[in-house]
């Protein structure tokens, strides 16, 4: 208690010695003309430590708000092409107009090269968002992770997913390059704070994209490290070891070695605490909190699993002109699964009832290979190959048992399972991008060829007791079978593109796609001889089928991108031919269907930092070959499936808008957006429900009238005042969504409408303290046109709070504490329990090492339980989950930047550089 009130005391002091201020002006050109996104930002004298930083508007108007205990400050506007401007300012409370600042040429320029004597903490170029990492102040030893939740309008949720602007981030690269694949985690818990110099964010943008300078996807963002001239030579790395209580343990292992455009990262990990071994080891990351709360909060699949991961990755470039890109991963999961389900299925007429219990053991071996070589001819050609292999070899062994019950708990049927199975599949891809450019306004003639083969192979020994009980006798019935099935895909696609320049920022684009997709299945079933040999082949099981699609889409569209107004369009053909052959039955069929090609996108971008944008699309999409094949699968003796040879491909209409404000001088943003989708022919299951046992048979069909809406509000505000630092987050999304389906043969429409408010907050004091707390619900209320008896209404309830302190130096304590309520579960379910994890850790040896002590689940009340409502029925699902334990674990660091040895604060600081 003494120590929270003494926090308390700091917080008081700190707030009641700093005086609040708002400067107010505008910045020039030589010629008095207004500049729009020039960066303004006031520093201390002392030691230039930044206080607060704006963005000039289309005016050049300005305001900058902050406290500071200073009396003095530095104010600097820094624009590319301008020499950097500075004054000393007096601190003043209220509002003080500094009036107009007018830039002076840059004079020793070359193309975009500037030479300044300060960096701004903020640069907007013409599609760059860019952050100086200098100027964002985190905690010693952070990683690349804690300094992006720094940044404004930044977000870093618990899975560790990243938001800018309310746009997801898809990929990070270091110094433009992938690092380790396409997983961004390993690069956001790994990269140490102090090797980066700039963080660059733009449009998630191909390869292709990139080196032609065409527009990229503003839905979807790429964020680029580039690091530290002097610090690129070198290497870090961290090893981890923990043991714990009930058996569990952790072991993780990085390293990456730099040198100017070589970078080789290796990695090794295993682990039984559910974790990839690269985010639970953190001493700052509070034990692993994201893989606590998917497991936790209703999301993913539960279970427990043994994971060992190996891993390199490799990056060069040679004379500008070729670099290669090559990454290998190994992974070996063994996960135990167990899941209890109590399920009401709604009939037309009726309700009866599923209650199931299952498990299953997996062990599966993974070999993952990618590679990129690229080759640039000269500055107008590029030639990029992109080879990828997978293959997996596994083996299962599930179980369950079920019953069924009528509407007044009659006992109808119920059935035993087992099954064990061995599982096989490799896969080969490869992308071939050749790129010509037509001079520097932007023409080019694109050519590309993609091409995958996929093959899986299953053996399956297959066992079940069923049981139904029909006018006070009972009938049995037992499948023991071996499935032998293997599939076989071959997909490829060929594409040419081309851009003429009809004027300034006016393009026209022609292009052709061909893609072809072959696929085939064999499956046939074998039933167990009076010896038990599966000699005895079933036909009616049994399948030899093929699938082959091909779609032609030429079209044509004229497109602006100019700096205010984006404008896309494309429109044209999308022709598809499906050809279906059963070669057991002898039967086959060709069908060929023609839709509107459709892409067109308006983005208007009112200010750089306020856009408003709308896009309309169709597309269609091939039935899988599960829903074509017209074979009966029995492997769940209750709900028999067969495929429908005759679907058509469903064709769907997709509008999305969006909206997004972000203010500088205020650090607050608005963001929003709407998604609306209609879909012709969708392809939807058809349910019979047997009068007498309760077995359901399913095929599938086409439906017209499927739709589905969303909307998302969002609103953060960061306010930074020195040490201290205070951040809301607000957020509202809604979905709605309409089905068609069928029950017992019977069509009907379901409506569903969800709506999830939040709070999330954010308080910290430097290398004090920093306080999470949030708080959120989900409403959903469901309706059906079949019966009054399935609508359903209910409230989930969530909260948590995250705290972590930095006090006394060296020591990290942190707690994450969850609750979750779950509205209207079944009663023999728990629907409410609270997640505790704590850890304590302990940096020694010149902060190279650390080690903690943490405790997972510390009260013992984590589940895994959730409803999920269904067309025609409402079920609640138990998961079995990683629960209770203990663990002390050691972790060592070794860094080694520019010929310097760093240890948790990067050794020894240099004095700031002149100007700064």
């Amino acid at each position: 208690m003494k120590f929270y009130l003494f926090i308390a005391f700091l917080f008081i002091t700190a707030i009641s010695s700093s005086q609040e201020f708002e400067m107010t002006g505008k910045v020039l050109d030589p010629e008095g003309n207004p500049l729009e996104s020039a960066t303004v930002y006031v520093e201390k004298p002392s030691d230039s430590t930044l206080v607060t930083y704006t963005i000039s508007e289309s005016k050049g108007n300005f305001t900058l708000s902050g406290s500071s205990k200073e009396k003095q400050l530095n104010l600097l506007v820094s624009y590319a092409g301008f020499k950097p401007f500075k004054k000393v300012v007096e601190v003043k409370e209220g509002t003080q107009n500094v009036g107009e600042l007018k830039l002076e040429l840059q004079d020793n320029q070359l193309g975009e090269v500037t030479v300044v004597a300060a960096r701004p903490p903020l640069t907007l170029k013409k599609d760059t968002l860019e952050f100086n990492a200098d100027s964002f102040k985190t905690r010693q030893n952070a990683n690349l992770e804690e300094l992006l939740e720094k940044l404004p309008g930044v977000e870093v949720n618990s899975d560790g997913a990243i938001t800018i602007n309310g746009k997801p981030v898809s990929s990070i690269k270091v110094n433009g390059k992938e690092f380790f694949g396409d997983d961004p985690q390993i690069a956001t818990k790994n990269l140490p704070k102090e090797i980066i110099e700039k963080i660059q964010v733009s449009n998630q943008k191909t390869r292709s994209e990139e080196f032609t300078g065409k527009a990229g996807d503003p839905d979807n963002k790429t964020i680029n490290i580039t690091l530290k001239e002097d610090k690129n030579k070198g290497y870090f790395a961290r090893g981890t070891a923990g043991g714990g209580t009930d058996g569990r343990y952790e072991l993780s292992g990085i390293g990456n070695i730099f040198k100017d455009d070589m970078r080789l990262s290796i990695l090794a990990s295993s682990n039984n605490i559910n974790s990839s071994g690269f985010s639970f080891d953190e001493v700052y990351g509070m034990m692993g909190g994201s893989g606590a709360r998917s497991v936790f909060g209703g999301g993913g699949g539960g279970g427990i699993t043994k994971a060992e991961t190996a891993g390199a990755n490799y990056t060069n470039e040679w004379n500008d002109k070729y670099e290669l890109n090559g990454d290998y991963f190994f992974g070996r999961n063994d996960t135990r699964q167990e899941t209890s389900i109590q399920r009401q299925n709604i009939l037309p007429d009726r309700t009866f009832f599923l209650n199931s219990e299952s498990f299953s053991d997996l062990v599966n071996d993974n070999h993952r290979a990618n590679a990129r070589f690229e080759i640039e001819f000269d500055t107008l050609t590029q030639l990029s190959i992109s080879p990828r292999f997978t293959a997996n070899t596994g083996f299962s062994e599930r179980g369950s048992s079920s019953e069924r019950l009528s509407e007044d708990g009659e006992l109808v049927n119920n059935s035993l399972t087992s099954e064990s199975e061995d599982i096989f599949s490799n896969s080969f891809s490869n992308n071939i991008d050749f790129v010509k450019r037509f001079g520097a306004r932007g023409a080019y003639l694109q050519l590309e060829f993609r091409n995958a083969y996929d093959t899986q192979e299953n053996d399956n020994y297959f066992y079940s007791e069923s049981f139904d009980y029909r006018d006070g006798e009972e009938i049995a019935r037992i499948q023991d079978q071996y499935i032998d099935e293997d599939a076989n895909s071959e997909n490829y696609s060929f594409g040419v593109s081309q851009r003429s320049v009809l004027s300034e920022d006016l393009f026209l684009d022609l292009s052709y796609n061909f893609s072809s997709n072959h696929d085939e299945n064999q499956r046939f079933v074998y039933e167990a001889d009076d010896n038990g040999n599966y000699t005895v082949i079933n036909d009616t099981l049994s399948s030899d089928f093929e699938v082959k699609s091909r779609q032609h889409r030429p079209n044509a569209g004229i497109n602006f991108e100019g700096d205010v107004w984006r404008i896309d369009t494309n429109i044209g053909l999308l022709n598809t031919t499906l050809e279906n052959n059963n070669f057991l039955s002898e039967t086959s069929f060709n069908n060929t269907f023609n839709n509107l090609y459709v892409r067109a996108r308006v983005r208007y971008e009112v200010e750089r930092s306020k856009s408003l944008s709308i896009d309309y699309s169709t597309d269609a999409n091939v039935p899988s070959l599960r829903q074509l094949q017209p074979v009966v699968d029995r492997t769940n003796p209750n709900n028999i499936i067969t495929g429908n040879p005759n679907l058509r491909p469903s064709y769907s209409h997709n509008i999305r808008a969006g909206y997004r404000n972000f203010d500088f001088s205020k650090r607050s943003g608005i963001f929003s957006y709407f998604n609306m989708n209609f879909t012709e022919k969708s392809v939807v299951a058809r349910t019979i429900t047997d009068t007498t046992d309760l077995s359901r048979t399913t095929t599938y069909t086409n439906v017209d009238g499927v739709m589905s809406a969303s909307l998302g509000i969002f609103y953060n505000k960061q306010k930074k005042n020195e040490n201290k630092e205070f951040r809301y987050r607000l957020s509202l999304n809604a979905n709605y969504n309409k089905n068609v389906g069928f029950s017992n043969g019977v069509q009907f429409d379901s409506e569903n409408i969800s709506v999830s408010p939040s709070v999330m907050l954010t308080y910290a004091i430097d290398d004090i303290i920093e306080l999470n707390p949030s708080i959120g619900i989900d409403y959903n209320n469901s309706h059906y046109s079949i019966s009054t008896l399935n609508e359903q209404e209910f409230v989930n309830q969530r909260a948590g709070l995250e705290v972590t302190t930095y006090w006394p130096k060296n020591i990290v304590f942190g707690n994450d504490i969850s609750y979750n309520k779950f509205g209207n579960v079944s009663s023999e379910f728990d629907n409410t329990s609270i997640l505790w994890i704590t850890s304590l850790g302990y940096q020694f040896w010149e902060e190279k090492a650390n080690i903690k002590l943490k405790v997972y689940d510390v009260l013992d009340q984590v589940i895994n339980t959730r409803r999920q409502i269904g067309d025609d029925y409402i079920q609640d699902t138990n998961n079995l989950v990683l629960t209770q334990y203990a663990m002390l674990s050691f972790t060592y660091n070794l860094k080694n930047f520019g010929g310097q040895s760093f240890g948790g604060r990067g050794g020894r600081r240099s004095p700031p550089p002149p100007g700064r």
